[in-house]
Parts: structure tokens; C-alpha cells; sequence
């Protein structure tokens, strides 16, 4: 089984994405992990590398290219990443979504710092990042036609949409 969790800052997506693994022995990838590490070895802030990762397609490459690969050279993992549900096929993708003031308050309770402060941040870094994938891959960010399920976080807590999408993943075994 492959799944795809896909998501912006602040929606759950990692946090479901561990839950997910927990429960059913996937391994998990996160793109998101890979650039915030790559952002610290380059001593910049998310802003700061999101910048240079404008300019420089080989960031967004690197990452993407190996997803690609651990999706077609393993089975039972979960791609967690903003573009994983268009670098991996034959899977299970979902979105998980929330309005951008709720996502910038998990963010705030996660990293600290001041609600407007990264309400500005995550705005920037959503306007590079979809700049960038259209640029890129020519993908819309905000076209979410290539998910089989698409769950609101603010409806449900981390667990309940890990049921959900444990439903999912049932019924998508067994087909």
C-alpha cells in the first residue's frame, strides 16, 4: 500500500501521517522534514529557503525526485508532502485542509512566536511554494481533482481523521 497525505502548514498533515504509520506498520516519508533539514543546513528560515528555492529549482527537484523514487521502489509507506499526491501513482492520496487561521495557531502552539508573525510567514511561504509548483510542474496547489478524499482537520481531532482515513484504507485494500 501506498499512501499520500497531503496538505498546507498547519493542517495535521504530519501528525496524521505518524498516527497512520503507528497503526498500520507504514514507514513514513515527509517532504516537509526533508526541506525544513536542508533550510537549517543552509542556516535560512522557512522564508528565507522558500526564497531560494524559487530560484534554485533543484531544491524542489531534489526533494520531489525522491519521493518519486521511494514510491516506486517500496511498498507500505506514506508520502507525507504538500506535492505527494502528484509524485506518487496507484496509491491512496488525501488532503487534509483547514482554514489558514487555524493552521497558523497549530503552527504558533508548535514553533512559538506571535500569530501575526507567522500568519505573514505562512502566507509568504504558501505564495513561493504554489509559484513554485506551477513554475516547476505547472501544478495549481489549490486544484485538489487528483485526491480520492479530502477531510477537513477542523472538523475532527488528529485520531478521528486517522479513522477516517483508516476507513479509507480498508476499503481501498480491498478493492
Amino acid at each position: 500500500m501506498l499512501l499520500t497525505i497531503s496538505g498546507l502548514p498547519g493542517s495535521g498533515t504530519t501528525t496524521v501521517s505518524r498516527i497512520l504509520s503507528q497503526r498500520h506498520g507504514l514507514e513514513m516519508i515527509s517532504a516537509g522534514e526533508v526541506f525544513r533539514s536542508l533550510a537549517k543546513e543552509y542556516g535560512m528560515t522557512l522564508s528565507e529557503f522558500g526564497e531560494l528555492a524559487e530560484s534554485d529549482d533543484s531544491i524542489d527537484l531534489q526533494i520531489d525526485e525522491r519521493q518519486k523514487e521511494i514510491a516506486s521502489t517500496r511498498d507500505n509507506i506514506i508520502l507525507e508532502g504538500r506535492l505527494a499526491g502528484h509524485m506518487a501513482t496507484h496509491d491512496l492520496k488525501v488532503w487534509i485542509k483547514a482554514p489558514v487561521e487555524v493552521r497558523v495557531q497549530r503552527v504558533v502552539a508548535r514553533e512559538c512566536g506571535s500569530f501575526e508573525e507567522k500568519l505573514e510567514e505562512t502566507r509568504e511561504r504558501e505564495a513561493s511554494e504554489a509559484i513554485r509548483y506551477k513554475g516547476i510542474y505547472s501544478i495549481d496547489i489549490g486544484d485538489l481533482s487528483v485526491y480520492d478524499l479530502v477531510i477537513d482537520s477542523t472538523k475532527w481531532d488528529q485520531f478521528q481523521v486517522a479513522d477516517i482515513i483508516s476507513c479509507a484504507i480498508k476499503r481501498f485494500s480491498e478493492q
